[in-house]
């Protein structure tokens, strides 16, 4: 699975950087997002594979900040890029003659930098908090990796604040660039039906479709997450569940893209 990650998200990252008439904001975040799921499958799964090739389970607290780090960052910055591409979409299919105008390169870059900053910022304040923090000499974490989540509830310190905290990331990361997208989509969808043309019609389901497969298969792996960490008591049924929510969406996206996408399909068709 993850060699499948690696080298589906790889050629899209190719067919955008190598084709000029991929050069386009839509395409720009396509890369963006390709490269974004190849930082956050390695921000784990070596480490996972490393553990099972030589039962070795064990990290140093070093590794394990690190690791969380990074996850929450990939994992933010992930939300973002989805949302910058609903806003794309929306401007394509309601706004197209001001399509070049709204979103030239610039904008779609400092949209980049932005999300990437924010995402930034947040796992360092995950990270500061977290030294902050008491544990007990050896601790054994219910999990494949150093999941934020699962590693604070580990310690033996008031954990308030963090929790807190924790919420407010959720509700940054996870409620507003969900609501930003329904909103986005509502208008998408009102405008589709107030085109006359069937053809039309399609045409723009068909800009459109892969990119809501993409977050439906993101946010349904989250919620199943959530589901399981609220039905069961079993850590390894969540943890086996959290593992799906980061490994699978990343494997699965080049071949959302690739297969629903005609540019993409001539583009690697000619290359490969």
């Amino acid at each position: 699975m993850y060699l499948v990650t690696i080298l589906g998200n790889l050629l899209i990252i190719l067919a955008v950087n190598f084709d000029s008439h991929l050069h386009t904001p839509m395409y720009f975040f396509f890369y963006s997002l390709s490269l974004n799921d190849i930082c956050l499958s390695a921000s784990m799964v070596p480490k996972m594979m490393m553990s099972i090739q030589t039962q070795d389970h064990s990290i140093t607290q070093t590794g394990c900040l690190a690791q969380i780090c990074l996850v929450l960052v990939f994992s933010g910055l992930e939300t973002c890029l989805l949302e910058a591409m609903a806003y794309d979409r929306y401007v394509a299919i309601c706004h197209p003659f001001r399509y070049a105008v709204i979103l030239n390169i610039c904008m779609c870059v400092s949209l980049t930098l932005f999300s990437l900053f924010i995402s930034i910022m947040d796992g360092l304040l995950h990270r500061l908090m977290m030294l902050r923090l008491s544990f007990f000499t050896e601790l054994r974490i219910p999990h494949f990796f150093c999941e934020f989540a699962q590693v604070i509830r580990l310690t033996c310190s008031d954990t308030l604040v963090d929790n807190i905290v924790i919420y407010i990331a959720v509700c940054i990361f996870g409620g507003v660039p969900a609501f930003g997208i329904i909103l986005l989509y509502v208008h998408i969808v009102s405008s589709l039906l107030r085109m006359p043309s069937p053809k039309g019609k399609y045409k723009a389901f068909s800009t459109y479709g892969s990119h809501l497969s993409v977050v439906t298969l993101l946010y349904g792996t989250d919620f199943e997450v959530y589901i399981s960490f609220s039905v069961t008591d079993s850590m390894q049924k969540v943890a086996m569940a959290s593992v799906m929510y980061y490994v699978v969406p990343q494997m699965v996206n080049p071949f959302i893209y690739c297969l629903r996408n005609k540019d993409m399909k001539v583009t690697l068709w000619k290359h490969c």
